[in-house]
């Protein structure tokens, strides 16, 4: 049996955790916008930044250091419902604005790390406690929890439920935490990162550099 692959659209989760909205609120009011958005605030992860379990990460182009984004994606059943859920490592280059389409920072190849199976929906009452470790080369560098989410995974889905259709297949990530600066954990070519929670199938990835 081959390691689990999204068969759907995987969209991401902007500010979607309490202490980034809270760190980024002074500056909602500004331009362009003038204003905190009223509904989720999504992206595409397209096809090319799946990931493999086992499959390492291959910086290229310039890029010497990413972002870590731990997060939880909810895998979509029939009629919209969850099916399931997977760890997954939603890499991004560092950037500062949220204002602007994050094709390239998020969209690179090989930038969403998968794990080799999903945990079930039998298993999503304990979801909303989630807690989930982060390690780079062995040390814990963030404990990212579920019940810090800004809208909580079932309202998380009816919010984008009342503007789209999510399709069986597809998998909605729930967003990724910041560190108490409003940056993300970091790594480098040479770093293993590893992501894990209670139940699920762990995402491990070993960075490396072009040559």
């Amino acid at each position: 049996m081959s390691d689990w692959q999204p068969l759907g659209t995987v969209y991401g989760t902007l500010l979607n955790f309490q202490r980034e909205w809270d760190l980024w609120a002074p500056r909602m009011t500004q331009d362009p916008h003038k204003g905190p958005p009223q509904a989720p605030v999504l992206y595409v992860k397209t096809a090319n930044t799946f990931s493999p379990a086992g499959q390492g990460l291959l910086l290229q182009d310039g890029v010497t250091e990413v972002d870590i984004g731990t997060t939880l994606g909810l895998v979509i059943g029939q009629d919209a419902q969850v099916a399931g859920a997977a760890l997954l490592c939603d890499w991004s280059v560092p950037h500062a604005s949220y204002y602007r389409p994050p094709v390239k920072f998020r969209c690179r190849d090989g930038f969403l790390g998968l794990p080799a199976q999903i945990l079930p929906s039998a298993a999503a009452a304990s979801w909303a406690n989630l807690t989930i470790e982060t390690r780079r080369n062995g040390d814990l560098v963030q404990t990212t929890r579920l019940g810090d989410l800004k809208r909580p995974v079932a309202q998380l889905l009816d919010d984008v439920g009342e503007f789209m259709t999510l399709q069986p297949g597809d998998v909605l990530m729930v967003g990724t935490d910041c560190l108490a600066d409003g940056t993300r954990p970091r790594a480098k070519a040479g770093d293993r990162v590893e992501i894990s929670a209670p139940g699920f199938a762990s995402v491990t990835v070993q960075v490396g550099g072009a040559a």
